[in-house]
């Protein structure tokens, strides 16, 4: 991992790094025709090299202004034809949608006493429930997803510590939720450390790499007990043999990605077998999964994050979602950004040696797919991408990760 770089904004920084660098100092202070020499020759080289510099800086920083404008389409749909006037988004579909347009319209620009974002965040807090998770009511089968971006949302708008009791319940009332030692399971169990949708139903990657954020977000670190026991059920669903993953699908594929579930024989409506019985790797699992091994603490040279960069190097695209094609499309690049950011570097090398700037390259890709309204779209109905509201917000959470 690179060590991140404070962003350059302006042409004379990129200048000034030159100029003010010690090696000048022996140009400039030597004496006679020699110093003449050397300085005349030493400012032509700086005068090109700054020239240079400059125009690296300037299309770096042209990315910006298209970044801004295409964001701002995207919170101008969401505002004017999304929000429903109590404040919520797609309601049918439950509180999640709400709570990740509302993180959208917080991480591009607006804050939370913007009256739009107030209005869904007053929808929100009608959603906390007693027991501390963030859902909607008692027939809600959602609490581990919509709890999770919930906390997400609030946190985003805790600038003030106006939510930080909704946040500490959330955190609570989450880790409850994880299946472990409390549920009669032991390590060896294949669920262990995972939570589904509801909780204690089937886990699932998607679910489990919500409930590390969630609370990684609330405070927690790389060595916090929930998020150990979350990495038991993550490495499960690598497919990678090893000491952290013996299970029966462990090494029929062996690629290094990762897919949904182990649990039920990999049942879901994304699980595809191999011949062999082995589950496919796939683009949005694979990032979810990666992320959350570096929020677990996992260093460059573990081997389950070697063999994920291995696969991601390999299969970098953002045509498609790598092994499920447009399905879960803007997902993948939610979970794409994400992952890419907490990895740290600006440049990711695919697996050919070509070096992409990422951010770059995904802006123009999110700008090439929006629509006219601003809004985005996916063609394909898997996992409610057809709604534009859903749609809209994994765009615009996926920029707000391509600013710096």
């Amino acid at each position: 991992m690179l060590p991140k770089r404070a962003p350059i904004r302006y042409n004379e920084e990129c200048a000034g790094v030159l100029f003010s660098s010690p090696l000048a100092l022996p140009y400039l202070f030597n004496q006679g025709t020699a110093v003449m020499f050397a300085t005349r020759w030493y400012f032509s080289l700086a005068m090109y090299i700054t020239g240079a510099l400059a125009l690296v800086c300037t299309v770096g920083a042209a990315d910006a202004p298209k970044l801004d404008a295409v964001a701002e389409k995207g919170v101008n749909y969401l505002i004017t034809k999304g929000q429903a006037a109590d404040g919520s988004f797609t309601k049918q579909a439950g509180i999640g949608i709400t709570a990740l347009c509302t993180s959208a319209l917080l991480r591009n620009g607006r804050g939370p006493n913007d009256p739009a974002v107030a209005k869904s965040l007053k929808f929100l807090e009608s959603q906390v429930q007693p027991d501390g998770g963030i859902y909607g009511g008692e027939k809600s089968f959602l609490r581990n997803y919509e709890t999770c971006v919930g906390l997400l949302c609030f946190k985003e708008a805790n600038a003030d510590k106006r939510y930080d009791k909704i946040i500490a319940n959330a955190d609570k009332f989450l880790r409850g939720l994880q299946i472990d030692d409390k549920d009669g399971k032991t390590k060896a169990d294949l669920d262990y450390g995972g939570v589904g949708y509801g909780g204690k139903g089937r886990p699932d990657l998607s679910n489990t790499a919500f409930l590390v954020e969630a609370i990684v977000a609330a405070g927690a670190g790389p060595e916090d007990e929930n998020v150990q026991q979350a990495l038991i059920f993550i490495s499960r669903c690598q497919n990678l043999e090893s000491e952290h993953n013996t299970s029966p699908l462990a090494a029929k594929i062996n690629d290094g990605g990762f897919y949904y579930t182990l649990v039920n024989d990999g049942e879901g409506p994304d699980s595809k077998k191999s011949p062999d019985g082995g589950l496919r790797s796939y683009g949005s699992m694979s990032y979810a999964g990666f992320k959350s091994m570096l929020y677990a603490g996992l260093k460059p040279d573990d081997p389950r994050v070697k063999a994920a960069v291995t696969w991601l190097r390999k299969h970098y695209d953002l045509k498609a979602n790598p092994g499920l094609n447009d399905a879960g499309l803007f997902y993948y690049y939610h979970l794409l950004s994400k992952a890419l950011s907490v990895h740290g570097e600006d440049q990711f090398t695919d697996d050919k040696g070509k070096a992409h700037d990422w951010r770059a390259e995904l802006v123009a890709e999110l700008a090439g797919r929006q629509n006219a309204d601003g809004s985005w779209v996916n063609k394909n109905r898997q996992w409610l991408e057809t709604d534009p509201n859903l749609v809209t917000a994994y765009a615009l959470l996926a920029l707000a990760q391509c600013r710096k």
